[in-house]
């Protein structure tokens, strides 16, 4: 990796805001919004529906640790959707960062806790789903496109990592790094591993935020692995399909399979296409790994997506993901105003992709030395 500082993260213990504009709304998530996601995960909010988010994770604790009791009534199952756990982590996060910037020892006490109960729920070998581990971990990885597993792994990370910067502590990290370990020992390029890349895209940048705290190059190895094999042939959704005895619906659609990207390999893919949360994410990785690398295909595959969005497939608002129809992009100056999307996580996955964007253009100035470098992974 270069000596630029701009590879760095931003550590926003170094960040103070207190504008009359964002201030406001950073107190109110502090104070409102981040105490009522608790009680919403917990299932205590009077008259919503259930979420079922912390109960997974106590019954999964109490399966894996028989001599728990977090009180979970028995003879009840899994709740809530096949990703339930990324309610948490993403909590996990933001509470994290209100934390950064407003130390409350009654909200780390709280962080902690959950905390304690999802480790409680960590299999021996670093595994970490609640949907598996409730329903059977004989099925694990057995549905990648559709499970969001590795979309649950990486926002398990991200929280992973948004809390151990916020307070130093390193429990929930270290979890994290052993989830990583049992994925990289099963799903990678290698012969008796399943060749297999997320359905929902996250993992990869959740990767690189890891890697820049434990310059683990198996870390970054993975992340690239993701990348390198997403939609080569033999397309890897397509197997799982034929295994599983279904087929994928948008297979069928105006998409096929770049609803999820994975139609053909990303150094190909020059217009952004498919659902708009999973590409921003996705694009984000890879501008990330373009950087880390210096592979000039995969950043000129970003700058051309990046030109594509901005200049035909956004609203003069910022917003993208112009249908409901797969919460997607669709294609060229398609943009009607009366059945616009604009999914709020696309908004934010296109402030994560510029953010890498940026970085990218600054570390292009200075790429003449100094370089580490990192083989890719690609098929066969």
């Amino acid at each position: 990796m270069g000596n630029s500082k701009q590879n760095e993260f931003v550590n926003l213990k170094k960040i103070t805001v207190s504008d009359s504009f964002w201030s406001p709304f950073m107190e109110r998530i502090r104070t409102v919004v981040i105490p009522y996601q608790w009680e919403a995960l917990n299932d205590r909010v009077s008259g919503a529906a259930p979420s079922y988010c912390m109960r997974n994770f106590k019954l999964a604790a109490e399966l894996t640790r028989p001599e728990l009791d977090y009180g979970v009534p028995c003879g009840i199952g899994h709740g809530g959707c096949v990703f339930q756990d990324s309610d948490l982590a993403k909590w996990i996060e933001a509470a994290s960062y209100s934390l950064t910037w407003h130390p409350d020892p009654a909200l780390e006490q709280t962080l902690d806790d959950a905390i304690d109960i999802v480790c409680n729920a960590q299999q021996d070998d670093g595994y970490l789903d609640t949907y598996y581990i409730i329903n059977g971990l004989d099925k694990r990885f057995t549905n990648l496109r559709d499970n969001h597993e590795l979309y649950c792994f990486g926002h398990l990370l991200e929280g992973a990592v948004a809390y151990y910067e916020a307070t130093g502590k390193r429990k929930f990290l270290d979890a994290l790094i052993r989830y990583a370990e049992c994925i990289d020992r099963l799903i990678g390029p290698e012969e008796g591993k399943l060749h297999g890349y997320p359905g929902h895209e996250i993992a990869e940048m959740a990767l690189v935020r890891l890697y820049a705290i434990t310059k683990d190059e198996k870390h970054i190895k993975l992340a690239r692995y993701f990348i390198d094999w997403r939609g080569q042939k033999p397309l890897f959704f397509e197997e799982e399909a034929g295994r599983n005895g279904k087929n994928l619906y948008w297979e069928n659609s105006f998409f096929k399979y770049q609803y999820c990207q994975a139609g053909k390999p990303v150094r190909d893919q020059h217009a952004a296409e498919g659902h708009a949360v999973r590409a921003v994410y996705l694009y984000s990785g890879m501008a990330d790994i373009a950087r880390l690398t210096g592979d000039a295909a995969l950043m000129n595959a970003c700058d051309d997506l990046w030109n594509n969005i901005v200049n035909r497939q956004m609203y003069i608002t910022g917003s993208i993901g112009q249908s409901a129809y797969g919460e997607s992009f669709t294609y060229d100056y398609d943009l009607p105003n009366d059945t616009v999307y604009a999914e709020t996580c696309a908004a934010i996955g296109l402030v994560f992709f510029a953010k890498r964007r940026h970085l990218n253009t600054s570390e292009r100035k200075s790429r003449t030395h100094g370089r580490q470098t990192f083989q890719s992974c690609p098929p066969g």
